[in-house]
């Protein structure tokens, strides 16, 4: 399995990823999305401008809105800004949740056309790549979002380092990918403590590794980008007896969305 990586706000030409491709943003969109689908998310949309975020709410008046500007402040109007701590004693209730992003939403946008998507954290790497393993694409894509020109983005260079080196069969120590969370341009924001968009909490939830155990897939579903998790055995694991997981396929050639199927991986 060939893997690459992609920096999203770089303007080299890029050669198009066809096969797999995992948009990475740890800090903070992909977090966020992980942490409310823990606390009842239904469905969740990604969608990439605040104008069209507002419009889907109209359409879906019991959705939920999260999301920030570039930068981390929250956007005026929505219900919650992009922040896992904000949603960590909130109960959604199987509401869906419309999520508006400068960056994480913006590169599942990007590339909606791969033959799979997947939102990438950190807290959901070992899960991400097993569902990677489960589907055996050729190629795997990271996308790195978090590189801006005051940003090294190495806290998803991290996340992609670490899921790299699970599908290639190492059992790397998780912490030492933490730390770079941690230690990355943004993560230290977090720290300094004289921004109350950007709470030390939040650079704590996101610098979790593998706290979760299902990947977030993206599928355009009924004209609109939808999350939905999905569980496969981790490396090294086996299903638990009597649990039903979903295991994936990559679309065909004709362009057919991949579709999940009740068998265990």
């Amino acid at each position: 399995m060939r893997t690459r990586r992609v920096f999203l706000n770089r303007l080299d030409p890029i050669r198009e990823p066809v096969d797999a491709v995992v948009v990475i943003d740890v800090l903070r969109s992909f977090s966020t999305a992980a942490y409310a689908f823990v606390a009842g998310a239904g469905t969740i949309y990604p969608v990439e401008t605040i104008a069209a975020a507002f419009r889907l709410q109209r359409q879906l008046p019991d959705a939920v809105t999260t999301g920030a500007v570039g930068g981390g402040d929250p956007i005026p109007g929505f219900d919650f800004g992009n922040s896992p701590a904000e949603l960590q004693h909130v109960h959604l209730a199987g509401r869906p949740l419309i999520q508006t992003t400068a960056a994480g939403v913006r590169g599942l946008t990007r590339f909606r056309h791969a033959r799979a998507l997947f939102a990438g954290s950190l807290v959901l790497a070992r899960a991400t790549a097993s569902a990677l393993l489960e589907l055996q694409p050729a190629e795997v894509c990271f996308v790195i979002t978090g590189e801006w020109v005051d940003r090294d983005g190495d806290e998803d260079v991290a996340c992609a380092d670490y899921i790299d080196a699970l599908l290639q069969g190492e059992q790397p120590d998780p912490e030492h990918y933490a730390a770079r969370v941690r230690e990355s341009d943004f993560g230290r924001r977090f720290l300094a403590d004289d921004n109350p968009h950007l709470p030390a909490r939040d650079l704590h939830l996101c610098a979790q590794p593998d706290r979760f155990d299902f990947a977030l897939a993206a599928a355009h579903v009924d004209g609109h980008l939808q999350l939905r998790r999905v569980r496969c055995a981790l490396p090294g694991q086996s299903p638990a007896a009597g649990e039903v997981r979903h295991a994936l396929r990559l679309r065909d050639t004709r362009g057919t969305p991949p579709t999940a199927r009740t068998e265990g991986c």
